[in-house]
């Protein structure tokens, strides 16, 4: 018995898997099709390069609160409140000071009731040996001091006196505001014109016009000479330690 062998016509074969040359119209429907494969990439080209360069010039977007921003602060972010114009936090015209420690204070009166951080007493007692030479008599008045002694001496004072705040203030900085809390500030008195003590006639006294000429050699100067920038009134008796590194930038803090 012969065998018969199986014959796969052109017409078994899917359409999709046959070698068959195309036709002239197939040929032109294939170059249609590229070209408007073409067409539409390049439209889509020049749309992603329009969207890209609409981006570049167009206004920043805010950015969310909710997602923390880092080393992108603004100015009103970071910098304390002021109102001298220089970034440094005040009230009432007075800049804010930290309190000194405790334990950084030496006495500068023999009943230890003044003291002063260490640098700035021994200067004063030395300063203040030096004009007793010349036959002037410094006395201390007040050093450090709290913040909460400043409180009792700004808002009892006021109340005592009928003083409005502002007032109150050309005379006596609030609490956390005055030079007195570094310890580097002291008030000084002449021992023979008691009665000029806190007083603008200090700046007749034998002990001002010393200070006039000398206080600089011990590193202490006047924190609020006349017209000062601060607003605050005129305080001969007020003066400040700028001796060692920590009380400059203590005093003289950068803008």
């Amino acid at each position: 018995m012969s065998v018969k062998h199986n014959q796969t016509s052109p017409d078994d074969i899917p359409e999709a898997l046959r070698d068959v040359p195309p036709t002239a119209n197939q040929k032109r429907q294939r170059r249609g099709l590229r070209r408007g494969l073409t067409t539409i990439g390049l439209g889509l080209i020049a749309m992603l390069i329009s969207i890209y360069l609409g981006n570049l010039n167009s206004e920043p977007t805010t950015v969310s609160t909710s997602q923390p921003q880092q080393n992108n602060k603004t100015v009103e972010e970071t910098a304390p409140p002021s109102s001298d114009g220089e970034g440094r936090e005040t009230l009432l015209g007075h800049f804010a000071y930290q309190e000194a420690s405790p334990d950084s204070l030496t006495k500068v009166t023999a009943d230890g009731r003044i003291t002063l951080k260490t640098p700035a007493a021994e200067q004063f007692v030395e300063m203040q040996n030096a004009a007793r030479a010349d036959g002037v008599f410094l006395v201390p008045l007040s050093g450090f001091r709290s913040q909460q002694q400043q409180k009792e001496l700004f808002f009892g004072i006021k109340a005592k006196r009928g003083q409005d705040t502002l007032e109150r203030a050309q005379v006596s900085a609030p609490p956390g505001y005055s030079e007195h809390h570094t310890g580097y500030a002291i008030d000084i008195g002449d021992q023979n014109h008691r009665d000029t003590h806190f007083q603008p006639s200090f700046d007749e006294t034998p002990a001002f016009e010393w200070l006039k000429e000398n206080a600089a050699s011990y590193n202490f100067e006047m924190s609020f000479p006349k017209d000062n920038s601060q607003g605050v009134k005129y305080e001969p008796w007020h003066w400040r330690y700028v001796g060692n590194q920590e009380s400059l930038e203590i005093f003289y803090q950068p803008s």
